[in-house]
C-alpha cells in the first residue's frame, strides 16, 4: 500500500508540475501538441538550422510537435497550413495524427525494411536536417537503457551520413550518465562542428539534452 501512496502522490506531482508549466500553456496556446516544440525551436534558433526550401527528416516524431515546428518554419508565413517550401518525412513506431505536408511513415526505425521504406520516401533527395527525439523504454537497468539510447543515437547517425548533405545538421536527444561521452566522441569523430545544447525548455529534473553535429565529415 505504501508504494501506491508514493506512486500517486509522485503521479499527483508530476501532474501538478505538467499543469502549471509555461511551455505546456504555451504549447496550448499556440497549436503544438506537445511542448517539445520549444526544445527544437531554441535550438534552431540558436544555429539557424532549418529554413525553407529544405528537406527535413523527423525520427521518432509521434506526437507531432517537431514536424509542426518544422512545418511552420517552412512556411513562408510561419503559418501552420497551407503554402509549404521544402519537404517533411516523419517517422516513428506508434501512429501520428496527420499534419498538412508531412509524409509520416509508421515502423521501426532499426528494423532495416522500415528504414529503406524511409529511404525510398526520400526519392533521391538529399537531405539538410535529420532531428530525432528517439528514446527507447527505458528499463531502469543503467547499462541495458544506455546501449538502447546508444544504439538509436548511432543509427541517426548512419542514417545522417548516408544521405545528409556536406553543410547538413543532426540533432539528436542523448542523456547525461552512462555513455553520454563516448556518444560525445562520437559526434566529433563524425561531425565538423559538435554542439550540445540544453534547452530551456527540458526541465531541469531531466537528464536529457541534445547534439547537434554539423557538417558530417564523410558521406557515404
Amino acid at each position: 500500500m505504501k508504494v501506491k501512496t508514493k506512486s500517486k502522490k509522485v503521479n499527483k506531482a508530476w501532474l501538478n508540475d505538467h499543469i502549471n508549466d509555461p511551455y505546456v500553456k504555451l504549447a496550448q496556446r499556440e497549436g503544438y501538441r506537445a511542448r517539445a516544440a520549444y526544445k527544437l525551436k531554441e535550438i534552431d534558433e540558436t544555429l539557424g538550422l532549418i529554413r525553407p526550401g529544405h528537406v527535413v527528416v523527423d525520427l521518432g516524431s509521434t506526437p507531432g510537435a517537431w514536424s509542426q515546428y518544422v512545418r511552420r518554419r517552412l512556411s513562408p508565413g510561419g503559418a501552420a497550413a497551407g503554402q509549404l517550401d521544402g519537404v517533411i518525412l516523419a517517422l516513428d513506431l506508434l501512429p501520428m495524427d496527420p499534419i498538412e505536408g508531412v509524409t509520416f511513415l509508421q515502423g521501426d526505425f532499426r528494423e532495416p525494411p522500415v528504414l529503406a521504406g524511409l529511404e525510398a520516401a526520400l526519392a533521391g533527395r538529399v537531405v539538410d536536417v535529420v532531428v530525432s527525439d528517439m528514446a527507447p523504454n527505458l528499463s531502469g537497468i543503467e547499462s541495458a537503457d544506455a546501449a538502447r539510447i546508444s544504439h538509436l543515437v548511432e543509427l541517426a547517425i548512419e542514417f545522417s551520413l548516408a544521405h545528409l548533405k556536406p553543410e547538413g545538421a543532426l540533432v539528436t536527444k542523448v542523456f547525461h550518465g552512462s555513455g553520454y561521452s563516448q556518444l560525445v566522441k562520437l559526434f566529433k569523430e563524425t561531425f565538423r562542428v559538435v554542439k550540445p545544447i540544453k534547452p530551456k525548455a527540458s526541465r531541469d529534473k531531466s537528464s536529457e539534452t541534445f547534439l547537434v553535429g554539423i557538417g558530417p565529415k564523410r558521406v557515404a
